[in-house]
């Protein structure tokens, strides 16, 4: 229980009494604490804080600090030592004075304007505190006292975690695509089973998320019937041999048997960079696809793309003053992962004009900016077919990016997980930077790339299987060993999302007897994909107040909306982005969830939201 007293009286005492017993193994900086927060209605306003000590300990401390002004106070005693500090600022807002005798503290304070104190305590013993707080004021005012990690004897000890003393850069992570208007939405589900309710709809449409298979997209058939054969194993005994023969095809059997002679069990942990079986597969797909050799030894199979994105960042952000430059409107996995590992996101911007297309003087801009602000710039991410705005690159540009990361020496992650959702393949085919890398010949052959690709997007859609993979281009050995050491704390990646990537790079092929069939589903897929992309795009081109590019690829459009003054007035009100207001307004009428634009990043005064494009 979280100590609290609060009074409202112009003149206001109150006395705590209360027992610390420290805690074992505890950390520094995490010791038992006291807020004071004092507010005042007047002009003059003045408090007193008293502290009194007991304990048997030969070694403790006390400490205490006042907002805003960055003012301390500390007493520290041990038996050879014993010291009292009280910075002061001097002038007629503030005075504070310190005095210590027979281990009691007093410090008084005069000021006019809010007050905020908070006391860390630290003894090696059980530590006995008197704490009494006085304030008066001529117009009234209030105080509030909050104590935590007291004794929980005495039913006053606060959580051991509270949002003031986690991870702050845990508290500075956004990922709009679940926020708050996922949350919302998952809150209207439930409601809407109410009899009576308000709502005028009876299911969410969740366009908030690239999610195949919660909007009915339909699993690839070869790639389940190879699945449940390794999660069963027994199925495959001779003595069930004849029944699943007639409800299995045999390339589906073989399949199965073969990967669990390489895996052993899927409830077994693998190899950490991924099963080595399986990343020669992958490097045989890459190899047949671009047409340049390809390494097992430097591909790392993962929990999904965005976990080897994050193992990546996580290896290259040395420092806090490390610089990613992450396009706008971009994927908020990065600018999420940024600010989790306390580094700086570097900005540039898309040209909606010309189909968010990449500008190269643009990256040249950004980055002579950001160099001149002291920010330590270290790699590109480039998202292709784009996240949320579905534009392929085209070649030539490629090649200036490339050329870009080459003259200012960083490295160059490129995210293709939707490499196969291209719906104009003869004005924008899908290349790999891996495949333009190779084509450009010896000056970059030690060119440092990273590239990721993933089950979940595709025909194949199996989100919630999670598998991915990334391969190294260039790179150091030694970093490929610190890389190994970060995959190697999760101990391993999902083993049924490996076998989903090995479906994925090897799929059936013709003359085997699933192959039909999967060609059937694959294209079926891809067409209706194509069809509502094209579809959708047209009528939001029809509705007043919105306009959408056609997309190049991906699983999203991006609208643009042009937002009345009376909403944005409102939405600042609401103390919420335009956007945000807007998309929960459509929520909230039509059950249709989608994620602002202001959750991707934009440019100013401009609103968009992203939706998916997998609605039937």
């Amino acid at each position: 229980m979280s100590l609290k007293k609060t009074s409202h009286h112009p003149t206001l005492n109150l006395q705590i009494f209360f027992i610390m017993r420290p805690r074992i193994n505890q950390v520094a900086g995490n010791h038992p604490f006291l807020n004071v927060t004092a507010t005042k209605n007047n002009k003059n306003y003045s408090k007193k804080l008293y502290y009194k000590l007991f304990t048997s300990s030969p070694h403790y401390s006390f400490s205490s600090s006042y907002s805003p002004y960055s003012i301390s106070n500390s007493f520290t005693h041990s038996p050879r030592q014993r010291q009292i500090s009280s910075p002061s600022r001097v002038g007629s807002i503030y005075k504070s004075s310190i005095i210590s005798s027979n281990n009691n503290i007093i410090t008084s304070i005069t000021k006019s304007t809010n007050i905020y104190s908070r006391f860390n305590l630290s003894s090696s013993l059980p530590l006995k505190i008197m704490f009494h707080y006085s304030a008066s004021s001529s117009e009234g005012g209030s105080a509030v006292v909050n104590g935590g990690g007291l004794d929980k004897k005495e039913q006053k000890l606060g959580k051991i975690l509270t949002v003031d003393n986690i991870n702050p850069h845990v508290k500075k992570v956004e990922y709009a695509v679940r926020g708050e208007l996922a949350i919302r939405a998952d809150n209207i589900s439930r409601e809407i089973l109410e009899p009576h309710n308000k709502y005028a709809f009876k299911n969410i449409v969740h366009c908030n998320i690239g999610n195949p298979q919660q909007l009915n997209q339909k699993p690839i058939t070869f790639f389940r019937q190879v699945a449940s054969l390794t999660q069963y194993p027994d199925l495959l005994l001779p003595e069930n041999r004849s029944k699943i023969e007639a409800l299995y095809p045999r390339d589906a059997i073989e399949r199965a048997e073969k990967l669990l002679k390489h895996i052993g069990s899927v409830g077994a942990y693998s190899h950490s960079q991924g099963i080595s079986h399986i990343r020669e597969n992958v490097a045989k797909f890459i190899e047949e696809r671009d047409g340049y050799p390809s390494d097992p030894n430097l591909i790392f199979l993962t929990h999904g793309a965005s976990s080897g994105v994050q193992s990546m960042l996580q290896l290259i952000i040395e420092h806090p003053n490390v610089g990613i430059m992450i396009p706008i409107p971009q994927y908020p996995l990065y600018s999420a992962t940024i600010s989790l590992f306390n580094a700086k996101a570097v900005p540039y911007y898309l040209d909606e004009e010309q189909e968010w297309s990449l500008d190269i003087k643009g990256l040249y801009s950004s980055i002579s900016k950001a160099r001149e602000n002291g920010i330590d710039v270290r790699a590109l991410v480039i998202i292709n077919p784009g996240n949320p705005t579905g534009q392929c690159l085209p070649l030539e540009n490629m090649r200036e990016v490339i050329d870009f990361c080459h003259k200012e020496r960083i490295l160059l992650i490129a995210d293709e997980v939707y490499q196969t959702n291209i719906y104009q393949p003869e004005t924008r085919p899908f290349h790999s930077f891996k495949k333009v890398l190779r084509s450009m010949g010896d000056a970059y052959k030690d060119f440092e790339l990273v590239s990721f690709h993933s089950i979940s997007k595709g025909m194949i859609g199996e989100c919630g299987q999670r598998g991915g993979y990334l391969e190294l281009t260039g790179m150091d050995p030694k970093v490929v060993e610190q890389l190994y050491k970060i995959a190697s704390v999760s101990l391993c990646p999902n083993v049924t999302g490996q076998i989903m990537i090995d479906l994925m790079v090897r799929p059936p092929k013709r003359g085997e007897e699933s192959y039909e069939q999967y060609i059937k589903e694959i294209t079926a897929i891809y067409e209706s994909l194509k069809r509502r992309s094209r579809k959708l795009a047209e009528c939001f081109n029809e509705l007043e107040g919105v306009t959408c590019n056609n997309a190049q690829g991906s699983m999203y459009l991006f609208p643009t909306i042009r937002l009345p003054k009376k909403l944005i007035k409102a939405a600042h009100v609401a103390k919420k982005q335009p956007d945000e207001f807007y998309c929960l307004a459509m929520l909230e009428a039509t059950g249709v969830c989608v994620v602002p634009g202001s959750g991707f990043g934009q440019k100013s005064s401009t609103w968009h939201f992203r939706i998916s494009r997998l609605i039937n």
